[in-house]
Protein backbone atom coordinates (compact mmCIF):
# COMPACT_ATOMS: atom_id res chain seq x y z
CA UNK A 1 0.00 0.00 0.00
CA UNK A 2 1.59 3.23 -0.67
CA UNK A 3 0.71 6.86 -0.17
CA UNK A 4 1.17 10.41 -2.03
CA UNK A 5 -0.03 13.66 -0.22
CA UNK A 6 -0.76 17.02 -2.30
CA UNK A 7 1.03 20.20 -1.57
CA UNK A 8 -1.91 21.89 -1.26
CA UNK A 9 -2.60 23.31 1.86
CA UNK A 10 -5.04 26.10 3.15
CA UNK A 11 -4.58 29.40 1.55
CA UNK A 12 -5.05 32.71 1.49
CA UNK A 13 -7.02 34.71 -1.20
CA UNK A 14 -3.64 37.26 -0.66
CA UNK A 15 -0.97 34.12 -1.66
CA UNK A 16 -3.96 31.90 -4.62
CA UNK A 17 -4.05 35.48 -6.24
CA UNK A 18 -0.73 36.16 -5.87
CA UNK A 19 0.69 32.54 -7.66
CA UNK A 20 -2.01 33.13 -10.49
CA UNK A 21 -4.81 31.06 -8.75
CA UNK A 22 -2.42 28.01 -9.40
CA UNK A 23 -0.80 25.57 -7.04
CA UNK A 24 1.40 22.55 -8.06
CA UNK A 25 0.19 19.39 -7.08
CA UNK A 26 2.90 17.12 -5.17
CA UNK A 27 4.66 14.60 -7.17
CA UNK A 28 3.06 11.27 -6.97
CA UNK A 29 5.03 8.40 -4.82
CA UNK A 30 5.34 4.58 -6.93
CA UNK A 31 1.94 2.71 -6.57
CA UNK A 32 1.42 -1.16 -5.99
CA UNK A 33 3.35 -2.93 -8.90
CA UNK A 34 5.89 0.03 -10.09
CA UNK A 35 3.11 2.41 -11.05
CA UNK A 36 2.15 5.66 -9.55
CA UNK A 37 -0.87 6.28 -8.13
CA UNK A 38 -2.11 8.48 -11.14
CA UNK A 39 -2.24 5.58 -13.14
CA UNK A 40 -4.82 3.63 -11.07
CA UNK A 41 -7.83 3.19 -12.41
CA UNK A 42 -10.62 5.34 -10.28
CA UNK A 43 -11.85 2.40 -8.51
CA UNK A 44 -8.54 1.09 -7.24
CA UNK A 45 -7.40 4.00 -5.04
CA UNK A 46 -8.44 4.56 -1.74
CA UNK A 47 -9.08 8.64 -0.93
CA UNK A 48 -10.47 10.51 2.16
CA UNK A 49 -13.27 12.14 2.43
CA UNK A 50 -14.64 15.22 4.12
CA UNK A 51 -18.28 15.38 6.02
CA UNK A 52 -20.54 18.48 5.33
CA UNK A 53 -17.84 20.33 4.07
CA UNK A 54 -20.19 23.42 3.10
CA UNK A 55 -20.82 23.83 6.91
CA UNK A 56 -19.32 27.32 7.78
CA UNK A 57 -18.24 25.73 11.29
CA UNK A 58 -16.09 23.50 9.19
CA UNK A 59 -14.53 25.69 6.44
CA UNK A 60 -14.94 29.82 6.14
CA UNK A 61 -15.18 29.14 2.55
CA UNK A 62 -15.85 25.91 0.65
CA UNK A 63 -12.76 26.38 -1.10
CA UNK A 64 -10.43 25.47 1.93
CA UNK A 65 -11.95 22.53 2.21
CA UNK A 66 -10.70 21.35 -1.64
CA UNK A 67 -7.58 23.19 -0.24
CA UNK A 68 -7.20 19.99 2.03
CA UNK A 69 -6.60 18.07 -0.68
CA UNK A 70 -9.47 16.06 0.49
CA UNK A 71 -10.85 13.33 -2.49
CA UNK A 72 -14.71 13.81 -1.55
CA UNK A 73 -16.96 16.80 -0.14
CA UNK A 74 -20.21 16.80 0.57
CA UNK A 75 -23.34 18.92 0.31
CA UNK A 76 -26.81 18.93 1.46
CA UNK A 77 -29.46 20.11 -0.81
CA UNK A 78 -33.02 20.94 -0.26
CA UNK A 79 -35.62 21.84 -3.00
CA UNK A 80 -37.21 25.05 -2.53
CA UNK A 81 -40.55 24.25 -5.24
CA UNK A 82 -41.39 28.03 -4.88
CA UNK A 83 -38.23 29.44 -6.29
CA UNK A 84 -37.25 26.68 -8.18
CA UNK A 85 -33.83 27.08 -6.18
CA UNK A 86 -31.79 24.25 -4.38
CA UNK A 87 -30.81 25.40 -1.06
CA UNK A 88 -27.55 23.86 1.21
CA UNK A 89 -28.18 23.91 4.60
CA UNK A 90 -27.72 21.13 6.97
CA UNK A 91 -31.52 22.01 8.14
CA UNK A 92 -33.41 24.61 7.23
CA UNK A 93 -35.28 23.90 4.04
CA UNK A 94 -36.13 27.37 2.82
CA UNK A 95 -32.82 29.11 3.23
CA UNK A 96 -29.02 28.82 3.17
CA UNK A 97 -26.70 27.86 5.27
CA UNK A 98 -23.10 27.27 3.93
CA UNK A 99 -19.93 28.69 2.88
CA UNK A 100 -20.61 28.74 -1.16
CA UNK A 101 -19.86 31.96 -2.35
CA UNK A 102 -20.62 33.57 -5.61
CA UNK A 103 -17.21 33.80 -7.26
CA UNK A 104 -16.55 33.89 -11.06
CA UNK A 105 -12.78 33.79 -10.92
CA UNK A 106 -10.29 31.57 -8.67
CA UNK A 107 -9.51 34.95 -6.65
CA UNK A 108 -12.88 35.70 -5.57
CA UNK A 109 -13.32 31.73 -4.31
CA UNK A 110 -12.30 33.26 -0.45
CA UNK A 111 -14.38 36.41 -0.79
CA UNK A 112 -17.69 38.09 -0.65
CA UNK A 113 -20.58 37.01 1.07
CA UNK A 114 -21.28 33.01 1.69
CA UNK A 115 -25.03 31.38 1.84
CA UNK A 116 -25.73 30.33 -1.74
CA UNK A 117 -27.63 28.35 -3.91
CA UNK A 118 -26.25 24.43 -4.62
CA UNK A 119 -25.87 26.20 -8.35
CA UNK A 120 -22.91 28.74 -6.75
CA UNK A 121 -21.48 25.55 -4.95
CA UNK A 122 -20.76 24.00 -7.36
CA UNK A 123 -19.26 26.92 -9.53
CA UNK A 124 -17.03 27.05 -6.90
CA UNK A 125 -16.27 23.42 -7.56
CA UNK A 126 -15.67 24.00 -11.36
CA UNK A 127 -13.50 27.47 -10.65
CA UNK A 128 -11.31 25.23 -7.85
CA UNK A 129 -10.67 22.36 -10.08
CA UNK A 130 -9.60 24.58 -13.18
CA UNK A 131 -7.85 26.52 -10.98
CA UNK A 132 -6.17 23.69 -9.97
CA UNK A 133 -5.51 21.11 -12.82
CA UNK A 134 -3.61 18.51 -11.05
CA UNK A 135 -6.56 17.85 -8.52
CA UNK A 136 -8.86 14.99 -8.37
CA UNK A 137 -10.47 13.29 -9.49
CA UNK A 138 -13.14 14.76 -6.74
CA UNK A 139 -16.26 12.88 -5.41
CA UNK A 140 -19.22 15.18 -4.36
CA UNK A 141 -21.68 13.08 -1.98
CA UNK A 142 -24.69 15.10 -2.41
CA UNK A 143 -27.31 14.61 0.33
CA UNK A 144 -31.18 15.51 -0.46
CA UNK A 145 -32.30 15.87 2.54
CA UNK A 146 -35.95 15.94 1.74
CA UNK A 147 -35.46 13.98 -1.50
CA UNK A 148 -36.54 15.14 -5.03
CA UNK A 149 -39.96 16.91 -5.29
CA UNK A 150 -40.45 15.59 -9.39
CA UNK A 151 -44.48 16.60 -9.03
CA UNK A 152 -43.71 19.91 -8.25
CA UNK A 153 -40.68 20.44 -10.75
CA UNK A 154 -37.47 19.62 -9.09
CA UNK A 155 -36.93 15.84 -9.95
CA UNK A 156 -34.18 14.18 -11.26
CA UNK A 157 -33.72 15.73 -14.63
CA UNK A 158 -34.14 19.62 -13.32
CA UNK A 159 -31.07 18.48 -10.84
CA UNK A 160 -28.96 17.08 -13.51
CA UNK A 161 -29.52 20.45 -15.64
CA UNK A 162 -28.33 22.61 -12.47
CA UNK A 163 -25.17 20.03 -12.49
CA UNK A 164 -24.38 20.29 -16.60
CA UNK A 165 -25.10 23.92 -16.47
CA UNK A 166 -22.70 24.41 -13.49
CA UNK A 167 -20.17 22.03 -13.52
CA UNK A 168 -20.32 21.64 -16.84
CA UNK A 169 -17.52 19.09 -18.69
CA UNK A 170 -15.86 18.38 -15.43
CA UNK A 171 -18.69 16.40 -14.84
CA UNK A 172 -18.44 12.54 -14.87
CA UNK A 173 -21.53 11.29 -16.56
CA UNK A 174 -22.59 7.35 -16.12
CA UNK A 175 -22.55 8.05 -20.42
CA UNK A 176 -18.64 8.78 -19.76
CA UNK A 177 -18.61 5.40 -18.04
CA UNK A 178 -20.95 3.47 -20.10
CA UNK A 179 -18.58 4.28 -22.91
CA UNK A 180 -16.22 1.31 -24.54
CA UNK A 181 -12.09 2.37 -25.37
CA UNK A 182 -12.97 0.96 -28.77
CA UNK A 183 -16.32 2.37 -29.42
CA UNK A 184 -20.02 1.48 -28.35
CA UNK A 185 -20.74 1.30 -24.81
CA UNK A 186 -21.89 -1.16 -22.18
CA UNK A 187 -25.77 -1.64 -21.31
CA UNK A 188 -25.89 -0.71 -17.76
CA UNK A 189 -23.12 0.94 -15.30
CA UNK A 190 -22.74 -2.65 -13.57
CA UNK A 191 -21.78 -4.08 -16.76
CA UNK A 192 -19.39 -1.18 -17.69
CA UNK A 193 -17.54 -1.52 -13.84
CA UNK A 194 -17.40 -5.06 -13.72
CA UNK A 195 -15.48 -5.08 -16.88
CA UNK A 196 -13.56 -2.80 -15.68
CA UNK A 197 -13.91 0.33 -17.50
CA UNK A 198 -12.51 3.16 -14.66
CA UNK A 199 -10.71 5.84 -16.03
CA UNK A 200 -7.55 6.18 -14.57
CA UNK A 201 -6.83 8.95 -11.98
CA UNK A 202 -4.66 10.92 -14.02
CA UNK A 203 -7.53 10.49 -17.10
CA UNK A 204 -9.76 12.16 -14.73
CA UNK A 205 -7.62 14.97 -13.14
CA UNK A 206 -9.79 18.18 -13.27
CA UNK A 207 -12.95 16.31 -12.84
CA UNK A 208 -15.95 15.40 -10.27
CA UNK A 209 -18.10 12.81 -9.65
CA UNK A 210 -21.96 13.44 -8.24
CA UNK A 211 -23.49 10.91 -6.22
CA UNK A 212 -26.93 10.82 -4.56
CA UNK A 213 -27.88 9.55 -1.63
CA UNK A 214 -31.36 9.76 -0.19
CA UNK A 215 -31.68 12.31 2.85
CA UNK A 216 -32.18 11.93 6.77
CA UNK A 217 -35.70 14.00 6.46
CA UNK A 218 -36.55 11.86 3.31
CA UNK A 219 -35.85 8.37 5.47
CA UNK A 220 -37.97 9.64 8.66
CA UNK A 221 -41.11 10.32 6.38
CA UNK A 222 -43.69 7.75 6.27
CA UNK A 223 -45.47 9.04 3.68
CA UNK A 224 -42.52 9.84 1.24
CA UNK A 225 -42.58 6.49 -0.38
CA UNK A 226 -40.34 6.90 -3.51
CA UNK A 227 -37.08 7.66 -2.64
CA UNK A 228 -33.99 9.34 -4.01
CA UNK A 229 -32.42 6.36 -5.06
CA UNK A 230 -34.70 4.33 -6.34
CA UNK A 231 -36.33 7.98 -8.28
CA UNK A 232 -32.52 8.39 -9.46
CA UNK A 233 -31.91 4.62 -10.69
CA UNK A 234 -35.55 4.82 -12.63
CA UNK A 235 -34.30 7.98 -14.18
CA UNK A 236 -30.82 6.53 -15.56
CA UNK A 237 -33.16 3.05 -16.16
CA UNK A 238 -35.62 5.29 -18.58
CA UNK A 239 -32.79 7.43 -19.90
CA UNK A 240 -30.89 4.98 -21.04
CA UNK A 241 -33.68 3.00 -22.81
CA UNK A 242 -34.65 6.34 -24.28
CA UNK A 243 -31.14 6.66 -25.77
CA UNK A 244 -30.63 9.69 -23.97
CA UNK A 245 -28.32 8.54 -20.73
CA UNK A 246 -26.14 11.52 -22.12
CA UNK A 247 -27.96 13.75 -20.08
CA UNK A 248 -27.82 11.97 -16.71
CA UNK A 249 -25.27 13.47 -14.64
CA UNK A 250 -25.62 11.53 -11.34
CA UNK A 251 -24.74 8.46 -9.61
CA UNK A 252 -27.05 6.55 -7.43
CA UNK A 253 -26.04 4.87 -4.29
CA UNK A 254 -27.52 2.29 -2.11
CA UNK A 255 -27.04 3.73 1.09
CA UNK A 256 -26.30 1.68 4.37
CA UNK A 257 -24.00 -1.40 5.26
CA UNK A 258 -25.66 -4.40 4.52
CA UNK A 259 -24.40 -7.99 4.01
CA UNK A 260 -24.30 -9.49 0.32
CA UNK A 261 -25.61 -7.68 -2.51
CA UNK A 262 -27.45 -4.24 -1.29
CA UNK A 263 -29.34 -3.66 -4.79
CA UNK A 264 -31.68 -6.83 -3.94
CA UNK A 265 -33.64 -4.37 -1.60
CA UNK A 266 -35.13 -3.24 -4.84
CA UNK A 267 -37.85 -4.83 -5.62
CA UNK A 268 -37.85 -3.41 -9.44
CA UNK A 269 -34.56 -5.56 -10.72
CA UNK A 270 -34.55 -3.69 -13.89
CA UNK A 271 -32.97 -0.28 -11.94
CA UNK A 272 -30.22 -2.56 -9.64
CA UNK A 273 -27.64 -2.69 -13.02
CA UNK A 274 -27.56 1.13 -12.56
CA UNK A 275 -26.02 0.97 -9.35
CA UNK A 276 -22.30 1.20 -8.77
CA UNK A 277 -22.06 3.38 -5.74
CA UNK A 278 -22.42 1.92 -2.03
CA UNK A 279 -22.33 4.05 1.19
CA UNK A 280 -22.73 3.11 4.52
CA UNK A 281 -21.31 2.87 8.09
CA UNK A 282 -17.76 2.03 8.03
CA UNK A 283 -17.90 -0.08 11.54
CA UNK A 284 -21.13 -2.31 10.44
CA UNK A 285 -18.56 -2.90 6.93
CA UNK A 286 -16.12 -4.20 9.29
CA UNK A 287 -18.14 -6.52 11.28
CA UNK A 288 -18.23 -9.43 9.50
CA UNK A 289 -19.35 -7.91 6.32
CA UNK A 290 -17.34 -9.32 2.86
CA UNK A 291 -16.41 -5.93 1.57
CA UNK A 292 -14.05 -7.60 -1.04
CA UNK A 293 -16.98 -7.78 -3.12
CA UNK A 294 -17.10 -4.29 -3.73
CA UNK A 295 -13.38 -4.47 -4.45
CA UNK A 296 -13.47 -7.40 -6.70
CA UNK A 297 -16.66 -5.85 -8.72
CA UNK A 298 -14.87 -2.69 -8.81
CA UNK A 299 -17.78 -0.67 -7.14
CA UNK A 300 -17.26 2.41 -5.12
CA UNK A 301 -17.51 2.31 -1.53
CA UNK A 302 -17.76 4.94 1.16
CA UNK A 303 -17.28 4.05 4.31
CA UNK A 304 -18.62 6.84 6.52
CA UNK A 305 -17.87 7.83 10.49
CA UNK A 306 -14.35 6.42 9.79
CA UNK A 307 -13.37 7.26 13.49
CA UNK A 308 -16.02 4.85 15.01
CA UNK A 309 -14.50 1.85 13.96
CA UNK A 310 -13.04 0.46 17.27
CA UNK A 311 -11.01 1.63 18.69
CA UNK A 312 -12.67 4.81 18.30
CA UNK A 313 -10.78 8.25 17.60
CA UNK A 314 -11.52 11.48 17.56
CA UNK A 315 -14.20 12.58 14.60
CA UNK A 316 -12.64 16.07 14.29
CA UNK A 317 -9.33 15.80 16.38
CA UNK A 318 -7.06 12.97 15.98
CA UNK A 319 -4.04 12.80 16.05
CA UNK A 320 -2.00 12.55 12.40
CA UNK A 321 -1.00 8.97 12.94
CA UNK A 322 -4.48 8.27 14.32
CA UNK A 323 -6.16 9.38 11.17
CA UNK A 324 -3.49 7.88 8.74
CA UNK A 325 -3.94 4.57 10.43
CA UNK A 326 -7.57 4.30 10.26
CA UNK A 327 -7.35 5.58 6.65
CA UNK A 328 -5.00 2.38 6.30
CA UNK A 329 -6.98 -0.03 8.38
CA UNK A 330 -10.33 0.81 5.42
CA UNK A 331 -8.15 0.88 2.59
CA UNK A 332 -6.98 -2.90 3.48
CA UNK A 333 -11.10 -3.28 3.88
CA UNK A 334 -11.93 -1.81 0.12
CA UNK A 335 -12.93 1.02 0.67
CA UNK A 336 -12.70 3.54 -1.93
CA UNK A 337 -13.67 6.67 0.04
CA UNK A 338 -13.16 6.88 4.21
CA UNK A 339 -15.21 9.40 5.30
CA UNK A 340 -14.96 11.39 8.35
CA UNK A 341 -14.81 15.25 9.87
CA UNK A 342 -10.46 15.36 9.50
CA UNK A 343 -10.88 19.11 8.77
CA UNK A 344 -7.50 20.29 10.20
CA UNK A 345 -5.09 17.35 9.07
CA UNK A 346 -4.50 17.94 4.95
CA UNK A 347 -1.46 15.22 5.11
CA UNK A 348 -4.55 12.92 5.51
CA UNK A 349 -6.96 14.08 3.39
CA UNK A 350 -4.90 14.58 0.60
CA UNK A 351 -4.12 10.44 1.04
CA UNK A 352 -3.86 8.31 -2.12
CA UNK A 353 -3.74 4.40 -1.16
CA UNK A 354 -3.68 1.16 -3.00
CA UNK A 355 -7.16 -0.10 -2.64
CA UNK A 356 -7.26 -3.44 -0.79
Amino acid sequence: MTVRRTLIGTLTAGLLAAAAAVLPVGADAQAAGGGTPGELPFASATTVGLHNTYDPAAFGYLAQGLDTGTGMIELDAWPNVVTKEWKVSHSNPLGNSNNCVSATSAAQLYSGGTNKNLDACLDDVRIWLAAHPGAGPLVIKLELKPGFSGNLGMGPAQLDAVIAAHLGPAALRPADLLAKPGGGSYPTLDDAVRAGNWPTRSALAGRALVYVIPGTVELDNPFDTLHTDVEYGRHLRDLAAAGRIGEARMFPTALGAAAGDPRTRYSETSIRPWFVVFDGDAATYLNGIDTGWYDTNHYLLTMTDAHNVAPAISNTDPTADQARGRTEQLARAHATIVSSDWRKLPDVQSLILTRG
